[in-house]
């Protein structure tokens, strides 16, 4: 009888905060959404792609996204969020994870996000090659409590399941 590995999953969770002020796009998932300000951040300030982007290297063990995209490198300035998180899927693949499902929320007081779920949902998994079915956005608003809730700033708060593949070997 064929002994079978047993698969190894691991989950991660990853935060993320950015505040808001004006002359900014405000870049969510990815995705532009209008609003009068947007995210101040070293790169674009996307906090749900950073979220995703810690709970992925959180997950695997890589440490954190300051560590791999630290603020003090200037080819890390202005960068979009999205080409962030593509190097993270690919060094994910060559160590062999497979990422399982993405669940994800946004604190917003301000705008409303219902509109653009779906979009950051296609985003997200476009980017991470994963069905659109495995990606959950979800937006709260912090009913007027803290940064967050006096429309200050946005935060996102990301869990994702990993798989180890297996390999065959003869």
């Amino acid at each position: 009888m064929i002994e079978r590995p047993k698969p190894e999953y691991r989950s991660g969770i990853g935060t993320d905060i950015h505040e808001l002020v004006a002359g900014r796009k405000l870049m969510l998932c990815g995705v532009y959404v209008p609003h009068p300000r947007g995210l101040v951040g070293h790169s674009d300030g996307d906090a749900g792609l950073h979220a995703v982007i810690d709970a992925l290297l959180g997950a695997s063990g890589m440490g954190d996204i300051g560590t791999l995209f630290p603020d003090t490198d200037p080819k890390f300035k202005d960068v979009d969020s999205k080409e962030l998180l593509v190097i993270v899927k690919e060094q994910l693949e060559e160590k062999d994870w497979e990422i399982a499902n993405v669940d994800l929320i946004i604190h917003a007081e301000q705008p409303p996000l219902e509109p653009f779920k779906g979009q950051m949902k296609r985003c997200i998994a476009g980017l991470l090659g994963i069905d659109f079915t495995a990606v959950n956005v979800k937006a709260k608003t912090n009913e007027g409590f803290g940064d967050v809730g006096t429309g200050d700033a946005i935060a996102a708060t990301a869990i994702v399941l990993l798989k180890k593949k297996f390999r065959r070997t003869l």
